[in-house]
């Protein structure tokens, strides 16, 4: 009978894995010298659509962004703002025209990453294993991966 309960439970796993493998955890990244040590997803918001360009240091934020067909990229977009990239050329185009332009898109995590390491006001995410000691992890999300 016990044998059967372990195997049960056993099942039970294997067939929760798909369930599990549907999410992943980004981190937010910055300069590892920052003097930030954490980043409410509220604050993460305002810096990534460009309503608030400056930390409280009064230092400029550069938020970096992956290519709008990156998973990650669409990932982290609908995680935070429940919205598509694509869903924001509108909001982009009239920003541009005040001035503002949209975070920086990068090719890769590894270019995310070195861009970060080398330049502050740099914020930016990756998936949790990418992380090495170049950057500071801010904030961890958990994505769901788009269908």
């Amino acid at each position: 009978m016990h044998r059967l309960h372990v195997f049960f439970r056993i099942c039970l796993l294997i067939a929760a894995l798909p369930v599990f493998a549907d999410h992943q955890s980004l981190v937010i990244v910055t300069m590892k010298t920052s003097p930030l040590q954490r980043l409410s997803l509220d604050a993460l918001k305002r810096v990534y659509l460009r309503k608030s360009l400056l930390d409280e240091k009064g230092r400029r934020w550069i938020p970096l962004n992956l290519p709008a067909s990156d998973s990650l990229r669409v990932g982290f977009s609908l995680t935070l703002f429940n919205k598509r990239p694509e869903e924001y050329e509108n909001y982009w185009n009239e920003q541009y025209f005040q001035g503002i332009n949209p975070p920086e898109v990068m090719a890769s995590e590894e270019a995310v990453l070195r861009f970060i390491a080398m330049t502050p006001g740099a914020i930016g995410y990756v998936r949790k294993g990418s992380v090495d000691k170049r950057v500071k992890i801010l904030n961890t999300l958990i994505i769901a991966e788009p269908h």
